[in-house]
């Protein structure tokens, strides 16, 4: 053997180039064009690798540096960060909001066992985290001090917000979804009445009704504390949304299925739980998954009705005079932290439906 055939890329590689030349370079204008944009795309990385490392000012010791330079000055986030992370929760007790949040991403990846998948065992799971989140957050027990929801902020707020509304949304989806799907026409058509008026208000309306109106017209003992207002109405806005998915996935399953079920003598309890869900949210997966991205994403509108997300500490950070210049370094940072939370949150969906394929054949 010859060392240029040792030299050759494998058959598949070279029919990949192949295909890949054929496609940039089939004829002179595509050429240049392709040449014209490799440059481009060339230069914007050259520029941003020398703002964002090269040329960058990293630490709060060096501020008087950010001025003199061209690069970034990742020293505000040194300064910061912190605000960005908690808000105006305690200093000394940042480590409860930490754990909080650590708490909700094992719980995430919990989610992932197969030997954790059902309904009993994933809201057993969840309702878990989440109390244990809220218990660390709030305290007032084994010997956490109390931190009002007033003083919650930064990330923990926004992950709270997150894990209440689907904690809360996802059970009331699927009862939306089977109420409209219900035989009886009262139940169908006040399910079909809530979903429709639901998906017909704007959230912010929703959540500023929560937050304002409800005072005025609930009695004070049963009014609660407004965060958990506002958590309960976008709760409510999730669940009419994900329940229209839930009843397309449960409208796709073949009749047959819950006609044998029910000739075998099984309850509708559990036609519903056994048969019926597990393959409703199996083939909704994919919707589902983006529903909940798109949930997170959203959670940054609560900065409009008065509280101290992941993005308004970001406004904060940069409100006094010396770090009002560096704002972009900031809104940078708060950009990739919902880049790891939405790209975590897709690969955990991408895992799921690759794991329920392989588990069911």
């Amino acid at each position: 053997m010859t060392g240029g055939a040792l030299s050759r890329p494998p058959p598949a590689m070279a029919g990949r180039l192949h295909q890949l030349r054929k496609r940039l370079f089939s004829n002179w204008f595509d050429g240049i064009v392709t040449l014209l944009a490799g440059a481009a795309l060339v230069s914007i990385v050259v520029n941003l690798v020398d703002w964002a490392f090269l040329n960058a000012v990293w630490s709060e010791a060096d501020v008087s540096q950010c001025r003199e330079v061209s690069g970034a000055c990742w020293s505000v986030i040194d300064a910061r960060g912190r605000l960005v992370l908690f808000g105006l929760y305690p200093f000394d007790q940042h480590w409860r909001s930490t754990l909080a949040c650590l708490i909700i991403v094992i719980t995430m990846i919990l989610s992932c066992l197969p030997a954790l998948w059902g309904i009993k065992r994933l809201s057993a799971l969840w309702i878990a985290g989440f109390g244990t989140f809220v218990v660390l957050m709030y305290g007032g027990i084994f010997g956490l001090s109390v931190v009002t929801t007033e003083q919650w902020g930064g990330l923990s707020l926004t992950v709270f917000i997150f894990a209440g509304v689907i904690v809360l949304g996802m059970p009331m989806a699927v009862g939306l979804a089977l109420a409209r799907r219900s035989k009886l026409p009262v139940i169908h058509w006040l399910a079909a009445i809530f979903i429709d008026t639901v998906r017909s208000l704007p959230l912010l309306t929703i959540l500023f009704a929560a937050a304002v109106v409800v005072p005025f017209v609930v009695p004070q003992w049963a009014q609660g504390d407004k965060l958990g207002r506002v958590v309960v109405a976008f709760a409510i806005f999730y669940a009419a949304y994900q329940a229209e998915i839930i009843r397309a996935g449960i409208q796709s399953i073949p009749s047959g299925q819950e006609e044998a079920a029910q000739a075998l003598g099984m309850n509708y309890r559990s036609v519903v739980l056994d048969i019926i869900l597990p393959q409703a949210f199996r083939n909704t997966l994919p919707s589902t998954i983006n529903q909940v991205v798109i949930t997170f994403k959203e959670t940054s509108i609560v900065t409009i009705i008065g509280f101290f997300d992941v993005t308004a500490s970001a406004s904060a950070a940069v409100g006094r005079g010396e770090w009002g210049a560096y704002y972009i370094e900031i809104y940078v940072f708060v950009a990739l932290i919902y880049f790891v939370f939405v790209f975590g949150l897709s690969r955990y969906g991408a895992y799921l439906e690759r794991r329920t394929r392989l588990h069911h054949g």
